[in-house]
């Protein structure tokens, strides 16, 4: 199961993006949106995410 950002939690800041080792984390038009089809469910983006907005899917 891959991350997905929670939309109504994400502030923008983009820390989940800079961390993410396989760059599958990008700007969407509410939030950051995480590729599911990239995504290697490696819980960084959960980890660096100040207000919890990345969880499994």
């Amino acid at each position: 199961m891959a991350y997905k950002i929670d939309p109504e939690k994400c502030i923008s800041c983009g820390a989940c993006e800079g961390a993410c080792p396989v760059t599958c984390i990008k700007q969407g038009e509410q939030c950051y949106v995480i590729d599911k089809e990239q995504c290697i469910e490696c819980g960084t983006c959960e980890g660096v995410c100040p207000v919890g907005a990345p969880k499994v899917d």
